[in-house]
This record gives C-alpha cells, structure tokens and sequence, in this order.
C-alpha cells in the first residue's frame, strides 16, 4: 500500500510520507480496516487499494458562510446605504477586470501559439521538401523530434519541478474550488504563470493538447487574485476590495473567473455562466448569474478586439474564441427527421470509445501515481511521448498516398507535397502537421472528397492512443481539442461512409456535419457535460439549428458512457481522494442518521476560555480541527454544557496574535478593539499555531469568546436523516453543521468528510475510508 499513497498530489510535493492510511479505522468505528502493515508486506499478492477507495483528510473545506458574530453586525449596522452601493458597483468592477483579464491571457497564449508553432512548422516544412528531393528524410524527422523534444522539455520542466498543481487542464481543480474544497496553491500567481507558459510549450511541442480546458484555471486564478486586490506571493497589497477578503466573496469571482476562461476559450459566454451553473457554484443567485454573464462577455469581446487588431483587421471582430470552428452555413448543416436516429446513434459510438478513453487513463495514471512520481522521471516521460507524438506522426504522413490537388482556395496553412504529383499536397500532412485548432476546423469545413477513409481511420486510431498517453502527463493541456479532432475524423469516416453505402450520395453530401456531432459524441462521452455543452458547441459554431442533435447527442454519449465508466474529470477527482460532494445524497441512504455520521466527540471551548487550553487544543496535531463548538455551563455547575455558538480555528490564531485577553483589557495594554479588517488582513494565510509566542504567565489569562464567535451556528437534531443534512450542508457551502440532542447539547459535528464518505457502489451504499494521504 505504501507505493500507492507516495502520490504526486495536487496538495504537496512533499507529500510523499508514504504508507499513510494503513489501518485507519472509520471515524463510526464500523469496525472495516485497510491492510494491516503485517498483510501488505507479506507477499503483495493481495490487490493494492487504489486512492479512490480512501478519502484524504488534507483538504479543507471553504467557509462559504458568512460568520455572523458581534464585530460583522456592527460592521453592517455602520455601512450606510451608499456605502453598500459602492460595495456592489465593486463587485462589477471586479467582474470586469476579471473578464478583461482573462481575455488578455487568452490573446496572449494564442498569439505566442501561433507565432512559435507557425517557425516550427515553416522550418521543418523547408526541411522536408529539400531532403525529398535528394534524399535523408530521416533528418528531417530528427530535427522534428528535436524541436518537439525541446518545447515539451521546458513545459514539463516547469511544472514537475517549480508547481506540480499547473499540470493538467486544472478543470478537475477548479470543480473541486467551487465545490468548497480548499486545494492548495490552486488559485496563486505562481500557478498561473506556469499554467500560461506551460500551455504554450506543450501546444508547441506537438502533443495531442489543446490550451481550451487551461484557459479555465486560468480564469480562475486570475479572478482570485484581482477580487483580493493584492498579491501575497509579491507581497503587495494595493489596499483595494478588502472587504471581498473571505471565502464567500472569493469563491463567487473564482466561478465568473472559470466562466470567462471558457467564454475566451470557444467564444461561448452564455456556455461559460452554464459551465460554472452546472460544474461548481453550490450556491446561486440572480445577481451574480448576471455578473458572472458580463465577465464572460467582456472576456470574448477583449480576446477578439485585440486578435483583431494582431490579424490587422481592427475592429473586425471575428475571433470570439481561442478555438474557431468557422462559420456553418445553412445548406450545409440542414438535417432530415431520419437523420437524428443516426444521431443517436454517433452519440452511443461516442460514449462508448470515451468509456474505453477514460478506463485506459485510469489505468494509466495509477501506474504514473505508483512508479512515475520523480520530477525526473515525469520530464522524460513528457518528452518520450512528444518524440513517440512527432515520429508516428511522421511516419503517417510519410506512408500515405492520399494526395489532394492544391485548388485555388485552399485553406492549408503548410500544405507538404512530399511525394505527391506538383500542384497537389499530402491530405494526411493537414491533420497532423498542423495545431489541433486548425485541423479541427479543415475536418469541418473542406469540401467532400478532400479526405480518404483510410486516412481518416487511421488518424482516429492512432490521434486517440496518443491523446489519451498525454492527458495526465506533467504539463499544462487541455482535452478538449483532442477530443474534438478524434471525434470530428471518426464523425467525417461515418459520413463518408454512409454517402458510399446509400445509391442517392447527394442526400448525405456534407460530411461535415458528420463531424460536428461526432465531436460533439467524443466529447461528451469523454467528459460528460451536457447543458453547458451543448450550448458551448451552438454558440462556437454559431448555428442554432444544431442544438438538438448536439442535445440529444451529447445526452445518449453520457448515459451510454456513464453505464461503463464515470467522466474524465471525476476518475481524477477520485484518484485524489478529494471529498467532493455532488448535488444529492446517495440515493439508497435515508436509514442512516446524523448520529451515525457525525465526527465525535467534540472538542468544546467554554465562552470565556483559559488562553493555555486554545493554546493546547489548537497545538494537538493528532485532532488537528478547525471548528470548535462554544459552550455554556448551567447555572449549578453540574448541569451539561449547552451550545451558545462556533468559532473557527482561524479566528482563533489571530485573537491569539492579537493577543485579545481580558486581563489586557482591563489594564487597558492593548491599544485598539479588534475590527473584522484584521481578520481579512490574515486571510487567507493564516499563520500555524507554532509560529505565534505565548509566555507562560499569558497561558494564565483568560479569552473572551463571546465577541468573536458565530453565536448562531447551523445545527441539526441527531436523528435527522443523511439526505436532509447533506442537502443543508450542499446548499448553504457549509464547513461545520452541529448536532444537537433535545436539550441543545453538542453530541457530535458534520464535516465535509462525514458526508462524501458515503457512496453508491456497484454493491449498494459504500463507505470510503479516510487516510492522511
């Protein structure tokens, strides 16, 4: 077991303790244990548990809440009502630096794609017509591999070893943010510079990627850090937005954030409010629907009003999106009523193959999660795939006789000839010797005929295999392109055939609609979303009347594929042992109760509390809790505690850096009353307990917890349900509910952790183990 749990996380690079988890009893001590140390060293031939079968205690959960104690209500009751009308013009402020933001990265990434892929494949191009005609084309190849070799080098290089987080399309990242999950070092400048840099090496460097699914994290952490309006890796605080320094506000600007990454990304801003509707936010209004909307919208217009001015057509504004699947006219997307069961039928084939895409990840990144976890050894691997990538590219490129004649509006960015007859060019050189982008776009739009079958066939076999090795690999890349190339070449084959197959070809004259929906199968089946989806795919197309076959497409490509396999996104939630938690409660668990949920006993502080206990509680590393129920004695003395509020952790710290004592107070040595400002000036790195100094005679004094506590806490009785409890802690973004018995006792808290340890497995509900992996 201990091979399993030394993972690359997305929490730590040192992480790496191995062995952790074993053993660990269930927290309502059911009594099921992991391997014992005794079993997994004799003989390993008992099966490995993968992570997915335990659940880490690491991550944290977000206070979406707000913590209503004395210091916020006299906050509010000072605000007047300008005060909170500039609180709100703030918030559109922010969304759209946020959407302007984004789209500047967009355009960035973009342009530097193009200018160094548009080198690449100008010199090797060169290369490969001299060396045609005189032979040793295994140069050519070499200088290919080289310069793949290269880009793919430093784009691993600076993820593995400066932030392995960056890796990725960071979209199972971002989900697990907006489900209130606090992973580490995702939303840092850091972070961001890698992702951007990082893309663009990997994009560069040939691999079957594409820079869609990063813009997203990208959006993210841009929103996170400009709603802070500070940098605390640059340790700057331009003083600006303080009052959005909390969970609640953070969390809102991280959803418009991944929004205008995927309004940048395919030029879909109704797509990008979806996305964030149907992936992340628990909680939702109409206001912030609306600003999320604006940043979406701000960031497409941004990202087309400077490529227009890059394209030197000012003021044209063409590009919506990074990806551009060009204009679908009319006649060529019409479709008949006997068409859509041939639909359906593309959307069955594409969850299908993306079941099968995401089982061989699966297994692919628990053998990465066992054997390849050095930095160096996930730089080789990167750069083993790029030179794998470029020479089977090279190699079908150089076998194919599919030749084309070169018409006078070809549309071929770097049309190679290599063997064919003068004035025609290689049909298999455009879909490999190209960005993914533009192949995606030919497979669309050239003319019937321009692909031979087996062309196609072979493209989608190998573009598939490759796509799936490179997903998960120490880069920054995306899987959306990949899956819309392989989909629209396997979409483009079925058209071409059915055209063969039926005496009236004109009737199934355009293959490119073929390939639109099997894109639209092929990605649906590989990361099954459905309602941002298919509005992502209306609007990048910018032809409505393909909204129902891409619904009914992408809907049978997520039932049929969630028959076999979960999406991709989740199997790398899982591998985490992330606590994320869906919209609803396992369906078969009504019978258990808050009783056998909750986490107990609990650890409790009176209202006025000795500074050495909180010193004490908070230094105990095996609880290691960051929420503690407040409670009050009866008036006797013997008569049991009763809860009069929460107060977290994090509070905690700072009244003891503050040093807020009574004795203090009463002598009148503190200088000012505490303000909610310095908590959010700690937010959100708060220091450990271990840095801040407490003498011996200042654990004698006494702390008043009264002001600071949340003195109404959400509380449940024991008997409630698990549905009931997980839909209250779901909806609201909770982090800690309380149980209560019939006299308003603590008899145990909900965590996060409580509820996702619970799940429906093949065998009816099942219970996950939590390990300090």
């Amino acid at each position: 077991m201990a091979n399993i749990t030394k993972k690359v996380s997305w929490s730590s690079r040192a992480d790496e303790s191995g062995g952790a988890g074993e053993g660990t009893p269930l927290l309502n001590g059911s009594g099921q244990r992991g391997l014992s140390r005794q079993d997994s060293q004799r003989g390993r031939l008992k099966e490995i548990p993968h992570n997915e079968k335990l659940l880490s205690l690491k991550f944290e959960s977000l206070d979406y809440d707000n913590i209503e104690n004395q210091l916020f209500l006299e906050e509010e009751r000072r605000m007047s009502y300008m005060g909170f009308r500039c609180l709100e013009i703030s918030r559109w402020v922010v969304c759209g630096l946020i959407g302007f933001l984004t789209g500047l990265i967009a355009c960035f990434i973009d342009i530097a794609v193009e200018e160094m892929a548009g080198i690449k494949y100008r010199v090797v191009k060169e290369n490969i017509e001299k060396f045609t005609e005189v032979g040793g084309l295994s140069i050519s190849l070499i200088l290919w591999v080289f310069l793949n070799s290269v880009f793919v080098m430093v784009g691993a290089i600076i993820v593995a070893c400066i932030e392995p987080i960056a890796a990725g399309s960071g979209i199972p990242q971002i989900k697990c943010y907006l489900n209130g999950v606090k992973i580490p070092r995702v939303v840092r400048l850091k972070t961001l510079v890698v992702k951007v840099f990082g893309v663009i090496c990997s994009v560069v460097g040939g691999l079957a990627v594409g820079k869609e699914g990063p813009m997203i994290h990208s959006g993210a952490v841009v929103a996170a850090g400009v709603s802070q309006g500070r940098s605390t890796s640059l340790k700057k605080d331009l003083k600006m937005f303080e009052y959005f320094r909390r969970d609640t506000e953070k969390r809102d600007f991280v959803s418009a954030g991944a929004a205008a990454g995927v309004s940048a990304a395919f030029g879909a801003p109704v797509g990008g409010v979806l996305f964030s509707l149907e992936e992340g936010a628990s909680f939702w209004n109409q206001m912030l629907t609306w600003r999320i909307f604006f940043a979406s919208m701000i960031s497409t217009f941004t990202l087309n009003f400077f490529l227009s001015i890059y394209h030197k057509k000012p003021g044209e504004l063409s590009n919506p999106g990074l990806i551009n699947f060009g204009r679908f006219e009319s006649d060529s997307v019409d479709y008949n009523l006997y068409e859509i069961p041939l639909f359906i039928l593309m959307g069955a084939i594409g969850g299908l193959l993306g079941a099968l895409f995401n089982k061989l990840n699966y297994w692919l990144t628990i053998f990465r999660i066992r054997y390849v976890h050095r930095p160096c050894l996930q730089v080789i691997e990167a750069m083993l795939v790029a030179a794998v990538t470029t020479t089977v590219s090279f190699t079908m490129i150089y076998f194919s006789d599919d030749c084309q004649p070169l018409g006078p509006d070809h549309t071929e960015e770097y049309p190679l000839q290599l063997f064919c007859a003068d004035g025609e060019y290689n049909s298999m050189a455009t879909t490999f010797f190209n960005t993914p982008e533009r192949s995606v776009r030919s497979l669309f739009h050239n003319q019937p005929g321009t692909y031979n079958p087996l062309t196609l066939g072979l493209f989608t076999l190998t573009y598939f295999f490759l796509a799936c090795w490179t997903y998960g690999l120490a880069v920054s890349a995306g899987v959306f392109i990949p899956s819309l190339l392989i989909g629209a070449a396997w979409g483009r084959l079925f058209g071409i055939l059915l055209a063969s197959i039926t005496s009236t070809g004109s009737i199934w004259a355009g293959p490119g609609k073929y390939a639109l929906i099997g894109a639209a199968a092929q990605l649906g089946g590989i990361v099954r979303m459905t309602l941002s989806l298919t509005v992502i795919m209306v609007e990048a197309t910018g032809n409505v009347t393909f909204g129902l076959p891409i619904m009914l497409v992408l809907m049978t490509a997520k039932i049929v594929g969630d028959y076999f396999v979960e999406g991709l996104y989740d199997i790398h939630i899982k591998l985490q042992s992330v606590p994320f938690l869906h919209w609803d409660a396992p369906a078969t668990s009504h019978w258990l109760t808050a009783r056998e949920v909750m986490s107990s006993p609990v650890t409790c502080l009176n209202r006025i509390e000795k500074v050495g206990t909180i010193v004490d509680v908070l230094s105990n590393t095996s609880t290691n809790h960051n929420g503690f129920a407040v409670v009050t004695q009866g008036a006797g003395g013997d008569e049991p505690a009763k809860l009069c509020g929460l107060i977290l952790r994090s509070q905690l710290i700072v009244l003891l850096k503050h040093k807020v004592f009574v004795e203090l107070a009463r002598s009148r040595l503190t200088l000012r009353k505490l303000q909610l400002k310095d908590f959010r000036d700690a937010y959100p790195r708060f220091p450990p307990i271990q840095s801040i100094h407490v003498s011996q005679d200042e654990r004698e004094c006494m702390m008043d917890l009264n002001e600071f506590m949340n003195a109404t806490p959400y509380t449940v009785p024991q008997d409630t349900s698990l549905p009931r409890v997980f839909k209250l802690f779901r909806a609201l973004g909770l982090r800690h509910l309380v149980v209560v018995d019939d006299e308003n006792r603590v008899v145990g808290l909900v965590t996060r952790k409580d509820l996702a340890r619970y799940h429906l497995g093949k065998h009816g509900l099942e219970e996950l183990q939590l390990a300090q992996t």
